[in-house]
């Protein structure tokens, strides 16, 4: 497990999300769920989830659910209750690339992970079920914390294409995993097609990663509010 991520992100967070208002995905933004995740962790969860690509694309709703770590003795108890879902996540699904990452965690899921998808397709496939339904357990074993959904794709069609469907992919696996007994409100649904590359598209290896979905783990109000009075804060 990883247990940090390059600080330099904290850094650029506010020149990220300058550039994120004015992309056009801006209007990919899940409306309805809007700041449902609550802000908990800095710009370094952004760097997980899309890498340092913030100038071919992004959404700015990011940032009304990705805010500010918290500190003190109440982060250190935040950080322990979110090291210990990291490793029983890790223990579940080995498979999956799991991320520590401030206040929060950062799963990814592609081709040889867990969660994924046939060329074009955007359903649940029976590998996949047995994936999400670990997932779906170890947050209801730990219900105080919030889930952002992102997904992608490669680089393969039209760039209208691809947005569609890592928008139907990402709300394939919010749905799926609602559908389990989850609380909706505990989700964020995000997407950004192609415009967001962790690898290369000119190699098969490369594409093949690039079509993921990442999952952020992020402490709740509750969480957050019961740290800061348990560490007195």
């Amino acid at each position: 497990m990883k247990l940090s991520i390059n600080k330099f992100k904290f850094f650029t967070l506010v020149g990220i999300l300058l550039i994120f208002t004015n992309c056009k995905s801006v209007q990919n933004a899940n409306n309805k769920q809007k700041g449902a995740v609550i802000g908990a962790t800095s710009g370094a969860i952004l760097g997980a989830i899309i890498g340092n690509n913030v100038g071919k694309g992004g959404n700015g709703e990011l940032g009304a659910v990705i805010g500010g770590v918290v500190g003190g003795g109440a982060g250190v108890l935040i950080g322990n209750k979110m090291d210990k879902q990291a490793q029983k996540i890790e223990e579940e699904i080995p498979g999956a690339q799991v991320e520590r990452v401030d206040d929060g965690i950062v799963v990814t899921f592609d081709e040889n992970s867990g969660v994924y998808f046939a060329t074009d397709k955007y359903n649940i496939n029976s590998a996949s079920q047995e994936t999400l339904n670990k997932l779906s357990n170890v947050f209801k074993e730990y219900p105080d914390t919030n889930i952002l959904i992102v997904g992608h794709t490669d680089s393969v069609g039209a760039e209208s294409y691809n947005m569609t469907l890592s928008k139907n992919r990402a709300y394939a696996v919010t749905n799926y995993l609602t559908e389990k007994g989850l609380s909706s409100g505990r989700f964020t649904t995000n997407w950004f097609g192609e415009t967001q590359p962790m690898h290369d598209n000119s190699t098969v290896e490369g594409r093949a990663k690039n079509r993921r979905v990442n999952v952020a783990i992020l402490p709740n109000e509750k969480m957050i509010d019961e740290a800061k009075k348990e560490a007195g804060n």
